[in-house]
């Protein structure tokens, strides 16, 4: 069992959770992720890790609640107890000191960035974020991000927060004006990651995508993480979950993450009628 040691409400349902984890925190590193399963009937949840502390076992999770399960994942206040953490899981990303790289995050993509944006501030990188989110109000971890970059650039989609538009489009317009990084790391929605990739593959820049949102199981063995790369078959969980964004096949992957639509539809009706879970678990 981990207790919730901590709560908070960043945007409208975007929550973090801090979690007493020891064992996590003393081995977890940028780019990897846990799964959490919060009762003995519950869904396995990877969430990618947005901070982890050594030194205190405090691990940090944020996550939005879009389906019946991190809906009842955020009904968890401090003090309760999440039955089951399993990490750190994936491979962790390969940093070191470079002269500059660019982190792209949309929406909820800027919490599992920022731990890589951190370590290569650390480093002495030079660090410039674009964060992007729909409206002002979504905009979450900025002062955490302030404080790990050297710029930080800001959009959202109706314009009530700098930049109208997408994030894609600042960075574009910053590879437009010269900037060359030496690495641009892309976390957020599948259509989001396809079109940075779009923007730096123009400009020949490295790009790393995170493909952690199409996880279940988290150890390979269930499959549903397979991704096309460079014409090869890969599984997410296991050899990412970061990759070359410029050799993702995306639109297989985005028509992949539909697949349980049907199902993630009749378990939310079935936890809003208070059912406690899907027929299958009914007698």
């Amino acid at each position: 069992m981990y207790k919730i040691l901590k709560k908070e409400i960043l945007a409208p349902k975007i929550k973090l959770v801090e979690v007493d984890a020891p064992d996590i925190c003393a081995h977890a590193r940028p780019g990897q992720f846990v799964v959490l399963r919060m009762h003995e009937k519950g869904e396995r949840i990877p969430l990618t890790i947005a901070d982890s502390d050594p030194k205190t076992g405090l691990l940090t999770m944020v996550f939005q609640e879009v389906g019946k399960s991190t809906i009842e994942l955020g009904t968890l206040n401090e003090g309760d107890s999440i039955r089951d953490i399993v990490g750190p899981l994936g491979t962790p990303r390969d940093i070191e000191k470079l002269d500059c790289v660019v982190c792209v995050a949309g929406g909820v993509g800027v919490a599992p960035i920022y731990p890589e944006a951190k370590a290569y501030h650390k480093l002495g990188t030079k660090v410039i974020s674009l964060i992007g989110a729909q409206t002002k109000d979504m905009l979450i971890f900025k002062d955490r991000i302030e404080q790990v970059s050297d710029e930080v650039y800001y959009s959202t989609d109706d314009g009530s927060f700098a930049h109208k538009g997408f994030v894609t489009e600042v960075l574009d317009d910053l590879l437009e004006k010269g900037l060359r990084p030496d690495e641009v790391i892309v976390i957020g929605p599948l259509p989001m990651m396809r079109a940075a990739a779009k923007v730096t593959a123009k400009f020949d820049v490295k790009t790393i995508v995170s493909l952690n949102a199409i996880m279940v199981d988290g150890t390979g063995m269930c499959g549903s993480c397979r991704v096309t790369v460079d014409g090869k078959t890969m599984f997410s969980c296991v050899e990412g979950p970061a990759f070359d964004g410029h050799k993702v096949d995306f639109d297989e992957l985005i028509a992949r993450q539909r697949r349980f639509v049907a199902e993630e539809k009749l378990a939310m009706e079935h936890y809003v009628a208070g059912s406690g879970g899907c027929k299958c678990h009914q007698k």
